[in-house]
């Protein structure tokens, strides 16, 4: 019974009393090896609190690379004599390329290790990065040579997040995994300040060339050490036989990739992540837009800073948060939903409160708390996934960032087009509050915690070939 108790909320009572008859010295359960289970595949505490600093870190460093081009759009486009329309062209290629390596980063990561997919990604996009600014002088076309370049930028960086949704899933407990991913992903704000500060004094100082220099060595600089001293030197090398023999997740076939995609939890990951991503790409494009247009007297450092600031604790918060209520005995999937409810239901009031006529202080206020909130969602969906399928987690994770890529483009432009057919900024946070509503009741009506990567037809239990 107190097994029951302790990982009922995860697996069937069958399943939990199968591990218990039959379960070895060796992890051996039903005769069938099971290293994507096994405690010992784990990261201690001590070495998992290191890896959360490093995947900290190289996700801030993943930010400043990602957004020392916007940084520099407007110096390049004064040297190479560049129209808004060409702007545009450079800065959204870098998307297009982001969406296409989702799925792919993912599937390798759970075949080979996600801390592999990571490091020759850092260094493959580090040495992009710093090689951006010879590509622009020694082209002779350079909107062309730039926007490949933001292209391929987007490929490289596109297999990070599925690689740490896979590393997690394996290498995790589930009592921490939040507040892994939501220290981690508290980097890509941490990485937007660093860049924006930083990187705007060098380019005044030094010229836009190095920004990208600095952000593209330093990236490399942080794969070489985690090579060095977290790899132990070790060859990350990935080779065909390696992707096709076994590895330490189970391989899926289509079959039941289809069985998987019919499990109304997974579906409801998959829809609440895109609404997630579609309202924070919406906010993220639209906010700077909004307090020019409604406060055109008030300081840009202070609406470009301040959300950004709140975010970083609040993400901290949401994770350690998590992992309590769960080391406490309270329900994986409960916690999940309540984790969701704040990023996506809390935060919509303060959204719908930008409607009203207000001042520049609450309206700073009203966002801060927004965009604070829906780092919950780190704590929320984004782990979720590792909950339903640790088999195939990356890949499964780069189903969602796919979609949630392709639903925030087209939710920016749509969001446009509402500004400019209705004049008032209401219509944009009211589509924002009905998309994460959409998304909140389908995680809240169908989000499970228990494994659904498990075969149980027949009586029999084991990893899924898929």
């Amino acid at each position: 019974m107190a097994i029951l108790q302790k990982h009922g909320k995860n697996s069937s009572p069958d399943l939990v009393c199968l591990k218990e008859k039959t379960t070895d010295k060796t992890g051996v359960a039903g005769g069938h090896q099971k290293k994507w289970s096994e405690p010992n595949t784990y990261w201690p505490r001590p070495l998992a609190r290191v890896w959360t600093v490093v995947l900290l870190l190289g996700t801030c460093l993943l930010y400043c690379a990602r957004v020392a081009m916007p940084i520099c759009a407007v110096s390049m486009a004064e040297k190479f004599n560049w129209t808004k329309r060409d702007q545009g062209m450079v800065l959204g290629s870098f998307f297009w390329g982001y969406c296409f390596t989702q799925v792919l980063g993912g599937y390798v990561s759970d075949r080979v290790g996600g801390e592999k997919v990571l490091l020759l990604s850092a260094a493959a996009w580090g040495a992009m990065t710093a090689f951006t600014p010879v590509l622009a002088h020694f082209c002779s076309q350079p909107i062309f040579s730039m926007t490949l370049a933001r292209f391929l930028m987007g490929l490289l960086q596109g297999v990070h997040y599925p690689s740490l949704a896979s590393l997690c899933s394996q290498k995790v407990v589930e009592s921490e995994r939040g507040f892994l991913m939501s220290t981690v992903g508290s980097g890509s704000y941490l990485g937007t300040l660093v860049i924006g500060g930083a990187g705007s004094l060098m380019l005044d100082l030094y010229g836009w060339e190095s920004v990208f220099y600095v952000s593209g060595m330093l990236s490399v600089l942080w794969a070489y050490c985690m090579w060095k001293y977290l790899l132990k030197g070790e060859g990350p090398i990935i080779t065909l036989e390696s992707l096709g023999s076994g590895g330490p997740q189970s391989k899926l076939s289509r079959r039941h990739w289809l069985r998987l995609f019919k499990q109304p939890a997974v579906c409801a990951v998959i829809i609440t992540h895109l609404c997630t991503a579609s309202t924070f790409f919406t906010l993220l494009s639209w906010l700077p837009t909004y307090f020019k247009d409604t406060f055109p007297d008030a300081k840009g450092w202070v609406f470009n800073v301040i959300p950004w600031f709140v975010s970083i604790p609040s993400s901290l918060f949401s994770g350690c948060l998590s992992d309590h209520l769960i080391s406490k005995g309270y329900d994986t999937a409960a916690v999940r939903k309540l984790m969701q409810f704040f990023s996506m239901g809390v935060s919509s009031v303060f959204t719908l409160l930008l409607c009203g006529t207000t001042t520049f202080p609450l309206a700073v206020a009203f966002v801060s708390v927004t965009m604070g909130l829906t780092t919950f969602s780190h704590s929320g969906v984004s782990v979720n996934v590792q909950d339903l399928a640790p088999s195939c987690a990356g890949a499964l994770f780069g189903v969602m960032n796919t979609c949630g890529a392709f639903s925030g483009v087209l939710m920016v432009y749509f969001s446009g087009y509402l500004i400019e057919a209705t004049g008032s900024w209401a219509s944009v946070f009211a589509l924002i509050t009905v998309v994460n509503l959409v998304g909140l009741v389908t995680f809240l009506a169908f989000a499970e915690a228990r494994r659904v990567d498990i075969d149980s037809s027949k009586g029999r239990y084991h990893n899924i070939h898929i």
